[in-house]
């Protein structure tokens, strides 16, 4: 089975230069901060607020975890 050359595209560079340049543990403060702020919320009876906010950590790990990927094997 042959390996995938393709070479990524203009935009996905641009992002990638973008984002490497924000250190990982900003990803993981800011995680923390949206489950801090889904239990405040649901705390203050907004459940359904909560939930909104509490749903942000784990995009932004999953953020964190890509960009330290990129970081370290480089994008191609």
């Amino acid at each position: 089975m042959a390996l995938n050359t393709s070479k990524e595209g203009k935009a996905t560079i641009a992002i990638e230069k973008q984002t490497s340049k924000i250190p990982s543990g900003v990803y993981l403060t800011v995680a923390l901060a949206a489950m801090a702020a889904s239990l405040t919320l649901k705390c203050f009876k907004q459940k359904h607020t909560a939930l909104f906010v509490g749903q942000w950590a784990a995009p932004l790990l999953i953020m964190g975890l890509y960009n330290k990927i990129v970081k370290t094997e480089g994008h191609d």
